[in-house]
């Protein structure tokens, strides 16, 4: 890819982080193009679909919590990497009003199945919790996802959410 077109691409994929975080998955892609200071052309050539933008905006921010759950694993306890996760997570939901739902109904096996990467990022964290004693056994990872996307989606605004996923993590413990 030339240095421009790569240049005009890392733009649009910026400003539709910024876009989508404040009006959800179903925002604008003339504002997306604006706010990139691109043509609809050029944001076309490089995401020919909404869903293709969408993809590469939430894979971005999918693989960023994978990563982060990789890094908890390794340098906190397992009880708190849990919960630093979980916490990562909620604000990824608040930030992006409605990447929740996208994620969550999306068919196994399309393009916006993220939730497998979430589920499989996740699933290490609440094994190790469990192992250790930490969490309460028969939960999984399906349990917690859930339970944080509807915080997210319930609560009416972040200072709520994070009490409340405060008293669903006391709620996990063992």
């Amino acid at each position: 890819m030339r240095v421009d077109a790569r240049r005009n691409r890392d733009r649009l994929v910026a400003a539709a982080t910024a876009v989508i975080a404040e009006h959800g998955p179903a925002a604008s892609l003339n504002e997306i193009a604006q706010r990139a200071g691109v043509g609809a052309g050029t944001l076309y050539r490089h995401f020919p679909t909404r869903e293709s933008l969408l993809l590469e905006v939430f894979t971005t921010r999918i693989e960023a919590l994978c990563a982060r759950a990789r890094e908890l694993a390794q340098s906190r306890s397992p009880g708190d990497a849990l919960t630093a996760w979980l916490e990562a997570f909620l604000q990824h939901c608040l930030t992006d009003r409605g990447l929740a739902e996208t994620i969550m109904k999306a068919p196994p096996g399309s393009d916006l199945d993220c939730a497998a990467k979430l589920r499989t990022a996740g699933a290490g964290l609440v094994a190790r919790a469990q192992e250790s004693g930490v969490v309460r056994t028969g939960l999984e990872v399906e349990d917690v996802l859930q339970l944080t996307i509807g915080i997210a989606l319930a609560a009416d605004g972040p200072g709520r959410a994070e009490r409340l996923l405060s008293l669903a993590v006391a709620g996990l413990r063992a």
